[in-house]
């Protein structure tokens, strides 16, 4: 099982079922990986309401790209980083265009919901508002 984190803290996951490209139709939910090129979307865009995008490893960045790449392409659906975020980097998804993430029990039980809750303000906390004080 996992878990979802949002800017009000953990939620369960609904069951999500992830159609082939060929199969889209309105309400579409899409799993990329974080190799993945965003642009093979740009067509279905309209007719998706959730992209998840692969975290394979907290180190691993390129899926933040990805999320940037998907919001610069004109996607307002749902887009949710999945796999192996950790709270430090909660305010980063947010940022680049993350809704939300979505993570293990496992990791919930090492990073507890408290941990994600005091990132939700991440728009106090970047680089240029504190330049701008």
């Amino acid at each position: 099982m996992s878990v979802i984190v949002t800017d009000t803290g953990f939620t369960p996951v609904a069951d999500t079922t992830n159609p082939a490209l060929a199969d889209l139709g309105a309400g579409a939910q899409v799993d990329l990986a974080h190799t993945d090129d965003p642009a093979a979307l740009k067509d279905v865009l309209g007719q998706l309401t959730l992209i998840r995008v692969a975290f394979p490893a907290f180190s691993d960045g390129r899926a933040f790209t990805i999320a940037r790449r998907l919001r610069m392409m004109g996607y307002t659906g749902e887009l949710r980083a999945f796999g192996h975020v950790i709270a430090d980097q909660y305010g980063m998804a947010r940022r680049v265009g993350f809704d939300a993430v979505e993570i293990s029990d496992d990791l919930a039980a090492r990073q507890p919901e408290d941990q994600w809750k005091f990132r939700a303000d991440w728009k106090a906390h970047d680089y240029q508002s504190r330049l701008r004080a």
